[in-house]
C-alpha cells in the first residue's frame, strides 16, 4: 500500500486529515502510529476552527520528523526545516487554491458543532480525501534531506 493509499484509508476510517497524513508517514519516520494519531488529533478541521487545513498541519509534522531542529542552537537545522515547511505550504496552496480549511471546503466550520452539519459532512467526504492525498503526494515529491 502506498502512503497516499494509507492516508486516504486512515481518513476513510474516521481519522481526521492531520492524523491521516501524519499516520501515513509515522512508522517510517520512527513514530508509532498510536502516538501519531493522538498527537494530530486536535489539528483536523483547521485546528477545529476552520483555519489552517489539517492536511497541512499533518504534513508539517512529517517534515518536523524528517528534518526538525532539536539540538540546542542548531540554527542551520532550524532554518532548513522552517524553509521546507514553508515550501510545502506554498506548494499545497498552489495545487489546491488555499491553505485555509473553511475556504477549501467552502463552508463555515468555526465552531465544533459546525462540523456536524450535513454540508460539512458532505464536504468532508467529497473534498478532504483529495486534500489528504494531495498533501502526501506533495510531501513525497519534496527533497527533505538533512543538510550537510
Amino acid at each position: 500500500m502506498t502512503k497516499e493509499e494509507r492516508a486516504v484509508m486512515l481518513f476513510a476510517n474516521n481519522y481526521n486529515c492531520a492524523q491521516s497524513v501524519l499516520g501515513a508517514f509515522a512508522l517510517e519516520e520512527g513514530l508509532d502510529l498510536e502516538t501519531a494519531l493522538k498527537l494530530a488529533n486536535g489539528f483536523g478541521g483547521g485546528v477545529r476552527s476552520g483555519d489552517l487545513c489539517g492536511a497541512i498541519s499533518g504534513a508539517v509534522m512529517v517534515i518536523g520528523l524528517k528534518c526538525g531542529f532539536h539540538k540546542e542552537n542548531d540554527l542551520t537545522q532550524k532554518a532548513y526545516c522552517n524553509a521546507k515547511s514553508h515550501e510545502f505550504v506554498e506548494k499545497f496552496k498552489e495545487k489546491n487554491g488555499s491553505g485555509t480549511c473553511r475556504e477549501l471546503l467552502g463552508i463555515n466550520i468555526r465552531h465544533p458543532d459546525d462540523h456536524n452539519t450535513p454540508e460539512a459532512k458532505e464536504a468532508h467526504q467529497s473534498i478532504c480525501p483529495k486534500l489528504v492525498a494531495s498533501a502526501v503526494v506533495i510531501l513525497e515529491g519534496m527533497d527533505i534531506a538533512l543538510p550537510s
